[in-house]
């Protein structure tokens, strides 16, 4: 079978990480991570490679990819969105 096209990002302020693999059909996403090695030029620990999804979808580190695939790995929020919202209205 044919290699298939997929890519891992990554982004935090003021940069941001994007690379094109080529990879064998089932490969998981964890798999494709550590092909990018995004985690490492980012220094990411194990724990911030659990948060990952497909298009903004979350998925699971041992879902496999499909050609054309991007994957997010995502970064821990600074503070819970419900949190904010509270903050804002209370202005």
């Amino acid at each position: 079978m044919a290699d298939l096209r997929v890519s891992v990002v990554y982004a935090e302020p003021g940069r941001h990480f994007v690379r094109d693999l080529d990879v064998a059909p089932g490969t998981t996403v964890a798999e494709a991570i550590r092909l990018s090695a995004i985690a490492e030029l980012a220094n990411l620990s194990e724990a911030d490679l659990s948060r990952v999804g497909i298009f903004g979808k979350p998925v699971a580190t041992n879902a496999t990819v499909r050609d054309g695939d991007r994957v997010e790995i995502y970064r821990p929020l600074k503070i819970d969105p419900k949190e904010a919202r509270r903050r804002r209205a209370a202005k």
